[in-house]
This record gives C-alpha cells, structure tokens and sequence, in this order.
C-alpha cells in the first residue's frame, strides 16, 4: 500500500522524492519558451553578423568617405543615448527577479515606495527608458539628414541607417513585448507560472539588444 501511495502521489503532482515541482513538471527539465527564445536568438546573431561583415567591408574600400562622414557624428549625444538603453537593462533585470519570486506588481503600496516594486513597475521604467533611446535615434537621424547623410546618400550613409535602423526597429519590437507583458498583469487575477515564464524570456530579447548596441557603438562611434 505504501508505494501505491507513494506512486500516487508523483502521478498526482504531489512533492515526491523525484524532486518535481506541483503542476511544473521535473525541475530538471528545460522550458520550452527560453530554448525557443534562446534558438531564435542565435539566428538573429546571425543577421547583426552579417550587418557588420557589411559595414566593415564597405569601410575598408572607402576610407576617405569615411574620413569624412565620420566626422558628423554626435559622438557625446549617442553616449548617453547608449548609457540609457544600458540602465534600462539594469531596471528590466530587477523585473526579472521580482517576476521570479512571483511578485507581479507593487500591491497596495505607494508608488515612490521602490521596494515594493513588482515585475510590473521595473519593466513600465525598462520600457521608458527604451522608448528614450529609440527617440534619441530619431533625433540624431533628423540632425544627419540636415547635415546631408540620408539613406541614398552615398555608401556610408547606407550602412548607418541599415545597421542602426535594424536595431531601432529590433528595440520597437522588445518595446511591443514589454507592453504585452505589463498587460497581461492587469487581465488575470493570479500571477502564473506561464506569465512569469514570458517576463523572463523577454528579459533575454531585450538584453540582447543591449549587447547588439553596444557593439554597434563601439563599431560606428569609436572605431571611426
């Protein structure tokens, strides 16, 4: 009777000496989502590394265009754009680790209380301060059009807009993820496995596009 039991009670979900977790499975086996998320990832490596194969090899045949061009570059404005989009990466982690501890939003507690932030407060901040970096790429465009450099200008002003337009619109979409999750916590009453699940792998996306920018910047900025 004791192993029908015992046997029961793994079948059931039950915590058993197998080490699984009520209703999420064996803790040893991989999430779908992250591997999923984590796979498509790779590929879009794959696509930001053919952007820069083509940003160096049209650099190397033209370096007096790049002389040039370069020169126009706001070099103090896209730093601190970039310190933005590096700080959020920082709020979007602390709304990580609140969504992992289940703690979806902030409760009853006042605002300005930053202690009790929840999952849903750090990714509103996460999500600001993006959609500030993408305006501080809007801005510098417009300054580079009234300065000459468009897209059908000439071949450095090509690149540019290819490999940081990429970006931006790549920053958008992590922008349209995050709105997605901050929703989801107003439309169900408990915080779920699942939900906290979406948090975490879009921390991956948005975290990926921190280091993609980062490389851009070193490349365009300070490699001139």
């Amino acid at each position: 009777m004791a192993h029908v039991a015992t046997a029961s009670a793994v079948h059931s979900g039950t915590p058993g000496p197998v080490g699984s977790i009520p209703g999420h499975g064996p803790v040893t086996r991989p999430n779908m989502v992250s591997v999923g998320t984590i796979v498509w990832l790779s590929s879009e490596l794959m696509f930001f590394a053919g952007l820069f194969a083509m940003y160096f090899t049209i650099r190397g045949v033209s370096h007096d265009l790049w002389a040039e061009k370069t020169t126009i570059l706001n070099v103090p404005f896209a730093t601190v754009n970039t310190l933005v989009l590096v700080i959020s990466s920082v709020w979007c982690q602390l709304g990580v680790h609140a969504a992992e501890h289940g703690k979806a939003h902030r409760g009853d507690a006042k605002l300005f209380n930053v202690s009790s932030w929840g999952m849903r407060e750090w990714y509103v901040l996460t999500y600001i301060f993006g959609a500030i970096f993408v305006s501080g790429q809007v801005l510098e465009y417009s300054e580079l059009v009234h300065e000459g450099v468009t897209l059908a200008s000439d071949a450095y002003g090509s690149v540019f807009y290819l490999t940081t337009g990429f970006h931006a619109m790549h920053v958008t979409g992590g922008l349209l993820a995050f709105l997605l999750i901050i929703g989801r916590t107003f439309t169900t009453r408990t915080y779920s496995h699942n939900q906290a699940a979406g948090a975490v792998v879009t921390s991956y996306y948005w975290h990926f596009v921190d280091v993609v920018w980062i490389a851009l910047f070193a490349t365009i900025y300070l490699l001139k």
